[in-house]
């Protein structure tokens, strides 16, 4: 079966607004959707393939990956994963046998692409989950003295992120100290797969506006969530400031982001509509890690309510929920292309409600985990998927591939075809 293109069905070749992102790792979700995200107002942003990036067992190359950078034309921001060229991505940044010396040389070509070509940097690194991480004091190294690079002017910003942390987990201490000393253009908070689309919107929609968060159960929402360490509301905070946006506590905002997190999903759905008739609204399921509510969603689909979305998120953690929902929506009320709008709504319906929703449990039942890296367990993929299309939002979509590019079940890629 065929990898799939990055912007397959997508036609218009204005560079406007081009941007250079070098991504976590090669999963859709560091990969494809800040790419998507990035080309929502115009233009085509400079990606590495799949193929150049790192996967579950083999990191990227650094010296390849500086090597396409600086093959790229320089005519827009560009937004880094540290990790990716540090270590060779976020698996590898767990457990590289490397020091901080040789991480840090791997970098440094950075601060040389930023001063030559005048472009701003927007780069990310992450503090490891525990217990994978081998050597934090490592890490922590690295990210200190990148931190002084943000601070003389490298990168216009650096997001120092933590990475799902249990309970027990010492990086949101870690990440307590270092927000201590960190200069004005270092933004500190939990988070890791989503961090490349909140920078992708800090980049290219830069202009202030207003956000405020309605939530299915508002007192649930004090609670500390799963994989942060922090209450809902804080990490809702979080990736609204670090997409661009200022948070409104009362009155109007530009943007209502309606956070499901509890209750009961037909009332929610109701909800939803009744805030779209007010105002752009944007939807993040966070009430379960990794598993969109199907009812939420079947009943905002009867509604004729999804294609109305700003931007829709209930693939991941809380966390990479808000943020990619918060980064989408940024881009959709700069002023998206409608074609590009509804594809890109269209593949998050397809990936964070069908795919995270129903059909990974469905590919699990069919086949054992063990057997998923075959093309047998891709073409039981592409026949189960057929069940749940076409798919209508504003257009109607057709499913025209599916692949599971890491070889497992937690995440697939695919190609949709509007009718």
């Amino acid at each position: 079966m065929r990898f799939l293109p990055l912007f397959a069905g997508l036609l218009l070749l204005s560079q406007a607004q081009a941007q250079t992102i070098v991504p976590l790792d090669s999963r859709p979700a560091t990969r494809v959707l800040p790419a998507h995200i990035a080309g929502l107002t115009g233009g085509t942003p400079h990606v590495p393939a799949a193929a150049q990036l790192g996967n579950a067992t083999q990191g990227a190359d650094a010296a390849a990956l500086l090597q396409w950078l600086e093959a790229q034309p320089q005519d827009g921001p560009l937004v880094v994963s540290l990790d990716a060229l540090a270590y060779g991505g976020l698996v590898q940044s767990r457990k590289s046998p490397l020091t901080a010396e040789q991480a840090l040389a791997h970098l440094a070509p950075l601060k040389d692409w930023a001063a030559r070509s005048g472009q701003p940097v927007y780069a990310f690194i992450t503090l490891p989950r525990e217990p994978d991480a081998t050597d934090r004091a490592r890490n922590l190294a690295v990210v200190r003295e990148v931190m002084t690079w943000a601070a003389s002017g490298s990168f216009k910003e650096l997001h120092v992120t933590w990475d799902d942390a249990l309970k027990g987990s010492p990086a949101p201490a870690e990440g307590a100290e270092l927000a201590k000393t960190a200069p004005a253009n270092v933004r500190v908070y939990p988070g890791a797969d989503e961090v490349a689309s909140l920078l992708v919107a800090r980049a290219l929609a830069p202009a202030a506006q207003t956000v405020r968060f309605e939530y299915s159960d508002p007192k649930k929402a004090a609670e500390v969530i799963k994989y942060e360490g922090i209450p809902l509301t804080r990490s809702a905070q979080n990736h609204a400031e670090a997409s661009g946006f200022t948070v409104a506590q009362s009155g109007p905002a530009d943007l209502t982001v309606y956070v499901y997190n509890g209750g009961d999903p037909r009332q929610a759905a109701l909800q939803v509509s009744a805030l779209l008739r007010r105002g752009p609204v944007a939807v993040a399921d966070v009430n379960a890690v990794n598993l969109g509510n199907a009812r939420l969603w079947r009943d905002l689909q009867t509604l004729r309510q999804s294609a109305n979305l700003k931007a829709l998120a209930a693939w991941g953690t809380p966390g990479n929920n808000l943020g990619t929902a918060l980064a989408h929506a940024k881009l959709a009320l700069a002023g998206a292309d409608p074609v590009r709008q509804d594809a890109l709504l269209a593949r998050e319906y397809a990936n964070d409600v069908i795919y995270s929703g129903e059909l990974r449990a469905a590919l699990r039942k069919a086949l054992p985990e063990k057997e998923l890296n075959t093309p047998a367990a891709q073409d039981t993929l592409f026949r189960l998927a057929q069940d749940s299309f076409p798919l209508r939002l504003g257009n109607t979509y057709t499913l025209e591939d599916a692949a599971l590019p890491w070889g497992r079940s937690f995440e697939w890629d695919f190609d949709l075809k509007a009718n």
